[in-house]
């Protein structure tokens, strides 16, 4: 049937935005309406009749609401197609429910809240909702089901303008009914999965609720199509931000932001974070914003043309006005700009400026990567160091600011793709070698980049997102002036790198845990 005029409609819903509006409306076109509990108060509250489900079937709800639609005449007249089913419906009095708006009892929301018992996340598991929503989606060629009160206007516009709902909207509705009883169903199983296994375990099966937030642009490259999907029920802060201008976000785009404010996040201070290619190529903390940002676009000035930026801290006019002076910048994301930065950045229309709203927050829950016919998921790298301090191994003991700029450059090599070495002084990076097949020549890369940026290393701080296996980088830190290093250890010659460390009088600390980034 390519039009389905909606005789009979079921109305049951949790989250009740517009419900009342399109019940009227229904009742209008004369449409019959059948509903359930809460949902039936409301609409007898507003002058809306629709008979309740218990009378319509004869039978009463029972344990506490949680039998009463799963009833023949319910989910018969969901089910038959009158073409086929006629006279069987017409032998037991089943009527043909041509329209289901149902929505479900929210459970993620109540088992996300701490507050919650057990018991009352469990009564919030729905039965009949998703019932009904799957056996409307697959009777789509007779009924139509609606999930989402987003919807609820579509229905209006189908009933104005074909007087009854087309074929091409109902399989549509279908498909994103299916959808939302897939996620609902996964978000259960992971709820139930949790609750007797540790959090770092893996579940046999992984279901993952990915809920598409915005389509890019373009994938990674131009020919290449994408979107960004959120993984949870509760979405993430990219999908969250406000974009104030500038051209749609490309793939890139979103890899690069993702990377600059999860480094800025490691940072309590003021600070910023210049990323290229997923990479830092500058990272600084300090008094101001303004400073933070200066210092950072100081570490590689040509690195950072082109690059993306994000704060910890809302931005003002003045650091906006420094940015637009300085560099052509993709990206810029903080936890606020004012009005007079906005102004600033309007000079510049192709600028992307994302405000989102909280602070900061280092990534928790899995990381997920494909790989060759599948996924690789693993768990986010939330912590820093392996215990509350680093362990100095050599004899000299780091001295004045060595101990706060070491703890600052191994957060900085933590998202510095491998192999990876960062030079810092002052809270300020001043030369970063990254994703390099050999640690020596990242080494190489990141004194080359302090000297083109002329930068002395004299006094600077070395950090290295895995151990040493030879003494060679040590000795060539040490030429270039490096006082001070901080390293996961671990490798069969720590005991030789540490001797090289003591020989040029340089301080090392080992970390105790590795920060790759492939």
């Amino acid at each position: 049937m390519d039009i389905v005029k909606p005789r009979r409609a079921l109305i049951s819903v949790s989250d009740k935005r517009g419900v009342v509006e399109l019940a009227r409306m229904l009742t209008e076109y004369g449409t019959r309406i059948l509903s359930t509990g809460g949902t039936a108060q409301l609409l007898s509250d507003n002058g809306v009749d629709a008979v309740s489900v218990s009378d319509y079937t004869g039978f009463p709800e029972l344990m506490g609401g949680r039998l009463k639609t799963l009833h023949p005449k319910i989910h018969g007249g969901i089910l038959g197609r009158p073409d086929v089913d006629g006279a069987q419906m017409r032998e037991h009095g089943i009527r043909s429910i041509d329209l289901v708006v149902v929505n479900l009892y929210p459970f993620a929301e109540v088992a996300a809240d701490p507050a919650s018992s057990i018991s009352s996340i469990i009564e919030n598991i729905d039965i009949g909702g998703p019932a009904m929503i799957r056996a409307t989606a697959k009777n789509s060629a007779h009924a139509c089901v609606i999930v989402d009160p987003d919807d609820y206007p579509v229905i209006v516009e189908e009933l104005d303008e074909f007087d009854g709902i087309r074929l091409e909207t109902r399989t549509r509705l279908a498909q994103k009914a299916y959808a939302c009883t897939s996620a609902y169903d996964a978000t259960i199983a992971d709820y139930l999965y949790r609750q007797n296994q540790p959090d770092n375990s893996f579940p046999p099966t992984l279901n993952l609720v990915l809920n598409k937030k915005m389509e890019m642009r373009y994938g990674e490259n131009p020919h290449q199509s994408a979107a960004f999907y959120s993984v949870g029920e509760f979405g993430d802060w990219l999908s969250q931000t406000t974009q104030h201008q500038g051209k749609p976000l490309s793939f890139n785009n979103v890899a690069d932001v993702s990377a600059a404010y999860n480094c800025a996040a490691e940072f309590i201070e003021p600070s910023c974070v210049i990323v290229k290619h997923a990479t830092p190529c500058g990272v600084a903390s300090a008094q101001s914003i303004e400073k933070a940002y200066q210092l950072a676009w100081e570490t590689d000035p040509m690195s950072a043309f082109g690059g993306v930026i994000a704060f910890n801290r809302p931005i003002d006019a003045k650091t906006a006005g420094q940015i637009v002076a300085n560099q052509f910048v993709e990206v810029i994301t903080a936890p606020g700009v004012s009005e007079q930065a906005l102004s600033e950045f309007k000079t510049k229309e192709n600028i992307r400026v994302l405000v989102h709203e909280q602070r900061c927050r280092k990534p928790t829950g899995l990381l997920l990567d494909s790989a060759a016919g599948g996924v690789l998921v693993q768990s986010s790298d939330s912590l820093l160091l392996a215990g509350d301090e680093p362990q100095v191994v050599t004899k000299r003991q780091p001295k004045g600011d060595e101990s706060s700029d070491l703890l600052f450059a191994w957060a900085v090599a933590k998202h510095v793709k491998s192999n990876a070495i960062v030079y810092v002084k002052n809270q300020a990076t001043i030369g970063i070698g990254a994703g390099q097949m050999s640690r020596i020549d990242a080494a190489k890369i990141a004194r080359w980049k302090a000297k083109d940026s002329e930068h002395s290393l004299d006094g600077a701080v070395m950090a290295s997102d895995a151990f040493f296996p030879f003494r060679d980088s040590i000795d060539t830190a040490a030429k270039a002036g490096i006082s001070a290093v901080i390293q996961p250890g671990g490798s069969v010659r720590d005991d030789e790198v540490v001797v090289a460390a003591d020989e040029h009088n340089m301080a090392m600390l080992f970390t105790g845990m590795r920060h790759f980034r492939h």
